[in-house]
């Protein structure tokens, strides 16, 4: 016993532990991070694969004139049931005049949800949320967690998981805009090269979006799918800038606005559009190229907090244990003659 307690209390154990848990706190932030990225690309590349496996499998069943399978059809049937069901409590409960204002509709389209069916449902999860939020909320606290407090005390806890559940679809909703902004983004500046190509070799503009909407699928879906509804727009309505104008607004990023500006410009006067398309795809490169820029500069600031938790410990624990284990050496020579 009294060798385990000198052995713990031994300044060079002691240092040597420290510098052991400080080398493996470096190592293990190291490859977290590398090994974060690659499953976050596998499971981007596995989605992606998947996404293009049921739009083939759509197209096919549409082609084939809808025929589909018993399950398909269960499930289809299903779904309308449902949809049915929270019509009627949005209907009943006139949840649109309480939920819905004039950008409710973009902001889904934003998000990838069209159509009212969206619509109902995302009313209906803005009625249902709050209210089952807080009954579960009230039986768990009455129930587990704070069975011998009162239950006016209870059902005001459950009262304010409630109201944060009143939040949580438009919350949620922001999130899946984000990220499909942000895929759209991302793909946009090849998007555009393509479609430049494409309009250079002889193409009209609509054929130039409808193959590099196929074209662009494997990296980006978001990106195909406005595309492909801009392809659509393009041969039944009348206004053909108004297709421009939609794509633009249910993208809500600049860098497309600024190119259906531009083709509309270019509609509207007659102007070459490849000259159009030219210039934007040049600057998309340079906007590309100066966030790139910006993301290298702002390298130095986030790997500071890691320098001085993870780096400099380690460094001065190398630095000054010779030093210490000297003094600590002489120290105990001297003490003990």
């Amino acid at each position: 016993m009294e060798n385990l307690v000198a052995t713990l209390t031994n300044t060079q154990f002691l240092v040597a532990v420290l510098a052991a848990v400080a080398a493996a706190a470096v190592v293990f932030s190291i490859g977290a991070t590398f090994f974060s990225g690659g499953s976050q690309m596998r499971q981007r590349i596995r989605r992606v694969a998947l996404e293009r496996e049921k739009m083939r499998a759509e197209e096919m069943a549409r082609l084939r004139g809808g025929s589909g399978s018993t399950d398909q059809q269960t499930r289809t049937i299903r779904q309308a049931a449902g949809r049915d069901y929270m019509k009627n409590v949005v209907e009943r409960f006139s949840l649109e005049k309480a939920f819905m204002d004039d950008s409710t509709a973009e902001k889904l389209s934003r998000a990838g949800y069209r159509g009212q069916a969206a619509m109902t449902t995302y009313l209906f999860l803005r009625f249902v949320t709050p209210v089952a939020l807080f009954v579960i909320a009230f039986a768990y606290l009455s129930l587990v967690v704070f069975a011998d407090k009162p239950l006016w005390l209870n059902a005001v806890y459950a009262l304010g998981i409630g109201l944060i559940g009143a939040y949580l679809p438009s919350v949620l909703l922001k999130n899946q805009t984000v990220k499909r902004q942000k895929s759209i983004k991302r793909s946009w500046p090849d998007a555009l090269d393509l479609v430049l190509l494409c309009v250079e070799a002889g193409m009209s503009v609509e054929h130039a979006l409808k193959r590099v909407a196929k074209e662009i699928g494997a990296q980006s879906i978001e990106l195909s799918e406005e595309m492909t509804l801009t392809t659509a727009e393009l041969s039944f309505l009348e206004d053909r800038t108004r297709a421009f104008e939609n794509l633009g607004r249910r993208t809500g990023l600049d860098n497309v606005k600024s190119v259906m500006q531009a083709l509309i410009q270019a509609e509207r006067h007659g102007t070459s559009v490849g000259s159009a398309l030219r210039v934007m795809a040049e600057e998309g490169r340079e906007a590309r190229m100066m966030e790139a820029e910006k993301k290298a500069a702002s390298l130095p600031p986030m790997l500071t907090v890691p320098l001085i938790v993870f780096f400099l410990p380690v460094l001065f624990i190398i630095i000054l244990s010779p030093a210490m284990i000297r003094v600590f050496a002489n120290s105990f020579i001297n003490g003990g003659g």
